[in-house]
């Protein structure tokens, strides 16, 4: 049987520390975010989704994860966040492997790793400094459903502008980064047990079929089929780094 848990990180700024036991089947859904992955003691990085990934696509029986807000993780890994979409990386493929190597030493030694990868990413923030402000303005604007050309003008770019900064922040551009987080929303409030034209309409989709072709998109099922499945198993495993799954 597959255990979850997650709470959230409070020494690192909008993030969420999990932990979970067994792969399972879950379908790991697009957040927008990005993880650093302790799994049966190898380092990785779980990069940001355009689409669902099967939880078990990285082996192994139990993980811990430290899950990064949008536009937080490319300063503290020293790679731009388009590099690693859609992708799960061992981390020393990105870092010197010694250095991976010690970290991965110290991780096994310390108890709990979640703490442990929560110190290391305080480490590693003192050395490369905090993300970048504008990111942070974006996803939060973003993520309010305000539109991409609102948002340009906002932060005082051009959407060409934009769009370059959002790859190297969060993968993807303004508007790919507006539907995952949308998309959040909707799951959200279906996790609720709110009927699908509401859902649909507080999410901000255009009608219901505009909604159920965004969950399709998106996370490769239905919007009545992810409710079916939330209300029958509120535990699902995540180890490839989302919070959302069906």
């Amino acid at each position: 049987m597959s255990v979850y848990e997650e709470h959230r990180s409070r020494l690192v700024p909008g993030a969420v520390l999990w932990r979970a036991a067994g792969a399972g089947g879950a379908a790991v859904l697009p957040d927008g975010c990005m993880d650093l992955l302790w799994a049966d003691g190898r380092l990785l990085v779980a990069g940001p989704d355009t689409g669902p990934h099967r939880a078990g696509e990285v082996a192994g029986s139990a993980f811990a994860g430290l899950r990064l807000a949008p536009g937080t993780a490319p300063a503290l890994l020293g790679v731009p966040a388009r590099e690693l979409r859609d992708r799960r990386v061992d981390l020393a493929d990105l870092w010197p492997g010694p250095e991976v190597r010690r970290l991965a030493e110290r991780i096994a030694s310390y108890g709990d790793p979640c703490a442990a990868l929560e110190q290391l990413a305080l480490a590693r923030a003192a050395l490369s400094g905090p993300p970048d402000p504008l990111a942070a303005e974006v996803a939060a604007r973003l993520g309010a459903g305000e539109p991409v050309a609102a948002v340009a003008a906002a932060v005082g770019l051009g959407e060409r502008q934009l769009h370059r900064r959002s790859l190297d922040a969060f993968g993807y551009g303004p508007r790919t980064l507006g539907r995952v987080l949308r998309l959040q929303r909707a799951l959200a409030l279906a996790r609720r047990g709110l009927p699908q034209a509401e859902v649909a309409h507080r999410a901000g989709y255009a009608d219901q079929a505009h909604y159920t072709r965004e969950v399709r998109a998106l996370a490769g099922t239905t919007p009545g089929a992810y409710a079916a499945a939330s209300a029958a198993n509120s535990e699902t495993p995540q180890p490839s780094g989302s919070r959302t799954t069906a």
